[in-house]
């Protein structure tokens, strides 16, 4: 892109949130109450790409997960989500960047987990848009919870930047034809995923307000 970009639209665990062990937590108590089989958090984390909260219960439970399976794993993340925190600077960074464009927030987890942990740490205000992978037909790195995002910002996918740390937020963010932006600081970040661009800080986002945007690099 030429320009700064109109809208910005956030991953929210490992982007902005460090949960990188209550999540799978709150999935391995949810399984073993629903009398499945005890997993180890990395295999709860590759199961992410399955879609949203009620796929990847079903696979780890190895039946149909139930309303009473999805309630309770929301349960013991509300029950956990106490010990998760923000990334040092995205809070000031989110308050920033909401008071020169519209923000969004697409997650692969549920839009009622997305609500519970924005709320723990304290920036769910900084929201125009909350969007969990509950509410779209396919999860990334198929593009819908990007445009939706965007759609319902008002802003086309193309003048919007998606910040991940994962390869499948990258992914998700080129199919969508949105600047495909690497959080470098997150747990999932893969040096070998192309992106547009890459950023080291939560305090960097703030370029892609300023622009031109560079060709794809990383900021130190």
């Amino acid at each position: 892109m030429s320009a700064p970009v109109d809208a910005v639209v956030f991953d929210m665990d490992g982007t902005l949130i460090e949960s990188h062990e209550v999540v799978p937590s709150a999935y391995r108590a949810a399984v073993r109450a629903g009398g499945g089989p005890e997993y180890t958090d990395a295999e709860v984390i590759a199961g992410y790409s399955l879609g949203s909260p009620v796929d990847l219960l079903t696979h780890l439970l190895g039946r149909p997960a139930t309303d009473e399976d999805l309630a309770r794993y929301h349960t013991e993340l509300a029950d956990v989500a106490g010990r998760v925190c923000v990334y040092p600077g995205v809070a000031d960074m989110l308050t920033e960047v909401a008071e020169r464009v519209p923000v969004g927030l697409f997650t692969g987890g549920s839009h009622v987990a997305a609500g519970i942990m924005l709320d723990r740490v304290g920036i769910l205000d900084r929201f125009g848009v909350v969007l969990g992978g509950d509410q779209v037909p396919r999860p990334k790195p198929a593009p819908d919870g990007v445009v939706l995002a965007c759609r319902r910002l008002g802003v086309s996918p193309g003048r919007a930047a998606y910040v991940g740390d994962s390869p499948l937020d990258l992914r998700a963010a080129r199919a969508a034809g949105a600047v495909a932006v690497a959080a470098a600081w997150g747990h999932q970040y893969d040096p070998a995923e192309p992106a547009d661009l890459t950023l080291s800080r939560p305090a960097q986002v703030r370029s892609l307000l300023d622009g031109p945007l560079s060709p794809p690099g990383r900021l130190g």
